[in-house]
């Protein structure tokens, strides 16, 4: 009895000072681990980010990888259109036009389209800045973002290969008193009357063919557009036509 007792306390405070080994290397790891990770700023999961150092600070930091792209001159129109991003996109292309009205700005378009009075905000924008705002169709140019593709700088709306255009007219649609939908009828048909001015002016079409080509959901692949004229040039590759 006395030798198993004797045993299992052997046991026991062997056991412990295992338990005691163990545990003093895993502090030993964790703190390891907390120095490598205070020495290393590793990037955030989530939304891309890259280093960037403003200029004067002595450490580059993790940036939003657009906002970055933004200190180029580079804009993304990849989301639905509508007043927020029309009101952030406009700010970078005024503040960039500020900067330097010499140097162009580069507008790629990935986007379903959206709200019309917002692009129009957009395309006045493009026509009054003193840059050249070379636009490129990396994806889908839906509605609203076929018009913004097709204000660029002429003979610089680029389109990749695979890229698609969609063009309809706007559509619109209210409720109340019938006189209130009666107006709200004449103004989406003066906009219809507008947008169909300026496809025309950028594409170098009729009024009676854009009409045409308005009437219902129109799909265009990047040669088709370019036939329309909505571009100028499919892109085919970096270092060449």
């Amino acid at each position: 009895m006395k030798f198993a007792i004797a045993t299992v306390a052997s046991f026991l405070a062997t056991t412990a000072g295992f338990h005691i080994s163990l545990h003093a290397k895993h502090l030993t790891t964790k703190r390891f681990a907390t120095e490598r990770a205070g020495s290393l700023q590793m990037m955030p999961i989530g939304v891309p980010k890259v280093a960037y150092r403003v200029p004067g600070a002595t450490n580059a930091d993790w940036v939003d990888i657009f906002n970055r792209l933004y200190r180029e001159r580079i804009i993304f129109l990849g989301q639905e259109i509508d007043d927020e991003l029309c009101n952030q996109i406009i700010a970078v292309m005024l503040f960039s036009d500020s900067e330097d009205p010499e140097k162009p700005m580069y507008l790629y378009v990935n986007s379903p389209g959206g709200s019309v009075i917002a692009g129009l905000a957009l395309y006045d924008t493009i026509q009054n800045v003193n840059s050249e705002v070379v636009t490129c169709n990396v994806g889908m140019a839906a509605s609203m973002a076929s018009f913004i593709l097709g204000s660029g700088e002429r003979g610089k709306r680029l389109a990749l290969p695979h890229s698609r255009v969609m063009i309809h007219q706007p559509m619109g649609g209210s409720e109340g008193q019938a006189e209130d939908i009666r107006v709200e009828a004449e103004q989406i048909l003066k906009i219809k009357g507008s947008i169909v001015t300026m496809y025309a002016q950028m594409t170098g079409q009729t009024r009676e063919r854009v009409i045409q080509a308005l009437d219902r959901d129109n799909y265009m692949s990047a040669q088709e557009a370019l036939e329309f004229g909505l571009i100028d040039k499919i892109v085919y590759s970096v270092n060449g036509p």
